[in-house]
């Protein structure tokens, strides 16, 4: 580990004590870190758009609104092969919300995305990615597994 100083205006540092409570943190240290990772990791995928990413869709939907839900089933339909699962949440009588884990290319993971985001009756949609180098492995699972040939995910740090 490395020691290093940053200097701040004082309202900054203000704002960012503020930040600490309510997000929890129990130093600035890793609060730092964490965002460091954060901008870093979305540099990385910006610079490596034909690198690998694991991700999270979620956004809000009213399943009322014209054909929205068909038309939704059918653009996770095309993009079957980025899905890992989702998860379908009934907000209220007219809201839902659905989380999707995807993992494949960066690129075609985020159009996936901006495609499901975009449609009109969809609110509130958000994608997380997180770059990560894919690799093929054959290996056991267990003690009575036999030997798989597979995929990991293993997260850049």
């Amino acid at each position: 580990m490395q020691r290093f100083t940053i200097t701040l205006d004082d309202d900054l540092v203000e704002e960012f004590e503020q930040f600490l409570v309510i997000q929890g943190y129990q130093n600035r240290s890793e609060a730092i870190r964490d965002m460091m990772r954060e901008k870093l990791q979305a540099d990385r995928l910006g610079s490596m758009p034909d690198g690998f990413c694991v991700a999270s869709m979620t956004y809000v939907y009213n399943h009322h609104e014209r054909d929205l839900a068909s038309r939704l089933t059918k653009t996770h339909h095309e993009h079957h092969d980025l899905t890992v699962a989702t998860l379908h949440v009934h907000l209220d009588h007219e809201n839902c919300m659905e989380t999707t884990i995807l993992k494949g290319p960066a690129t075609r993971v985020k159009g996936f995305a901006n495609q499901t985001i975009a449609e009109p009756g969809v609110r509130h949609g958000n994608l997380y990615m997180l770059p990560v180098t894919k690799t093929e492995q054959t290996h056991k699972h267990g003690e009575h597994d036999l030997p798989g040939h597979h995929a990991h995910y293993e997260p850049k740090t």
